[in-house]
C-alpha cells in the first residue's frame, strides 16, 4: 500500500476513478487496491473520504457500463481475440459466463467482491444480452456496496487496516460464500415479489 501513496497524492481522486474504471472492463489494474490505499490515506487526513467514495463509485459504474457495451456490441469472438492481451482468457470467460448463468442478475451485485467477475461482469452481462436498465440497477447497487464496504470500513479501521486485510485474505473464501448467499437471497426476494405482482395466466 505504501507504494501507492506517492501516486495517489500526485494524481488524487482521479487516480482512483481511472484505475477502477479501466479495471472494470478487463484491464489488469489495481483498482480495488487503490481504493483501499486511498481510504487509509483519508483516515490519516491526506485525502477526504466523501469525494474518494464518489469518485470510486462513479468509476465503478462507468467502467461496468463500458464493459457492458463491449460485450453487447463486440461479442465473444472479438472480446477473446483482443482480450488475451489484458488477461481475458477463454478459461476466465467460461468461468464468468457459467457463474452468471447460474446466479442471474444477482451476480452483478456479488461480482464486485469476486476477483475475475469484478473485471468481467459488465462484459458478460452485455454478451448475455441482459436488459440494460436491469444491469444498471444491479450495477449501481453493487458498486455502492463495494465502495462502501472497502472505503468506509478501511477508513474507520485506520491504522488497524493492515491487520484486517491480512485476516480478510485468510477468510476470503468464507466471505465470498456469505456474500454469494446474500446476493442469491436478495435475487430470490425480488423474483418472488415480481412473480406476485405479475398477472396470472388466463386472467
Amino acid at each position: 500500500m505504501e507504494s501507492f501513496k506517492p501516486f495517489l497524492l500526485h494524481y488524487g481522486y482521479w487516480a482512483v476513478f481511472g484505475s477502477i474504471l479501466l479495471e472494470d472492463f478487463g484491464l489488469p489494474l489495481p483498482g480495488e487496491a487503490l481504493l483501499i490505499a486511498g481510504s487509509i490515506l483519508a483516515s490519516q487526513g491526506d485525502m477526504h473520504i466523501v469525494p474518494l467514495l464518489l469518485f470510486a463509485w462513479s468509476g465503478a459504474v462507468a467502467g461496468d457500463n463500458i464493459g457492458y457495451g463491449i460485450g453487447r456490441f463486440a461479442g465473444r469472438r472479438i472480446v477473446l481475440r483482443y482480450g488475451r492481451y489484458v488477461l481475458i482468457t477463454n478459461r476466465r470467460m467460461n468461468y464468468a459466463e457459467n457463474f452468471f448463468r447460474n446466479h442471474g442478475g444477482a451476480v452483478v451485485i456479488a461480482a464486485r467482491f469476486i476477483e475475475i467477475l469484478r473485471q468481467l461482469n459488465g462484459v458478460i452481462a452485455g454478451m448475455a444480452r441482459m436488459e440494460w436498465r436491469h444491469f444498471v440497477f444491479y450495477n449501481v447497487i453493487g458498486a455502492a456496496l463495494w465502495v462502501g464496504f472497502w472505503g468506509l470500513l478501511v477508513y474507520e479501521l485506520g491504522g488497524r487496516a493492515a491487520g484486517f486485510l491480512h485476516l480478510f485474505n485468510r477468510l476470503e473464501l468464507l466471505v465470498i460464500l456469505v456474500l454469494a448467499v446474500g446476493a442469491a437471497f436478495l435475487a430470490g426476494y425480488f423474483l418472488h415479489r415480481r412473480g406476485k405482482s405479475s398477472p396470472h395466466e388466463g386472467v
